[in-house]
């Protein structure tokens, strides 16, 4: 096979995966990175710690109803446009996450970012997985794996760190340029 070629076939892939694997990388991060934010959430909201998991649930809920769903719109609606619909969503829900002042509005913010990510997920697995040549096929679901691995288990000491240093709130701030990057990368045509 030609260098030239080989060396665009592996951009074309891993750029597409990468993007994807990060985007899996934020959304399986907010599952986990509230835990250890959880007293100090409570004390702002005027609530018990054990009443505030509720903001955990209704985002775990929200994916495993929703995710079954997901193939179904991205075959309708087209993968690339599903995917940017979730992570604007996903975007938009970390923004009023982190504004919230009422544990009501948190938990509603929570399962609307439980939309995106119920999207976000197999829907952008599903376009690498659709575009990538068949040889590449185990690097793909290799990258797109590791998030899945990696950001539960760095979710609460990264939780604890953010809250300690900054505060809770930028738990979901750190969401939005994320989120605004991966959006633009996304319309991009090159992608």
């Amino acid at each position: 096979m030609n260098t030239a070629i080989s060396s665009r076939d592996e951009r074309a892939f891993s750029a597409p995966a990468l993007l994807v694997a990060g985007a899996f990388f934020m959304e399986f991060l907010d599952g986990t990175v509230i835990a250890t934010a959880l007293p100090d959430m409570a004390r702002d909201f005027g609530v018990t710690a054990v009443e505030l998991n509720i903001g955990i649930s209704a985002y775990l809920i929200t994916l495993a109803v929703l995710i079954p769903a997901s193939g179904w719109i991205a075959d309708r609606f087209g993968a690339r446009a599903i995917f940017t619909l979730a992570l604007a969503i996903f975007t938009l829900a970390s923004v009023f996450c982190g504004l919230s002042t009422e544990v009501h509005i948190f938990v509603a913010m929570r399962i609307l970012q439980g939309v995106g990510g119920a999207l976000m997920v197999p829907v952008g697995r599903l376009a690498v997985l659709r575009t990538t040549p068949k040889h590449q096929l185990i690097k793909a679901i290799a990258t797109l794996t590791w998030p899945a691995l990696v950001a539960p288990i760095i979710g609460p000491p990264l939780g604890g760190f953010i809250t300690r240093y900054a505060s809770w709130h930028w738990i979901f701030f750190i969401n939005v340029p994320l989120g605004l990057a991966a959006i633009i990368l996304v319309m991009t045509p090159t992608y």
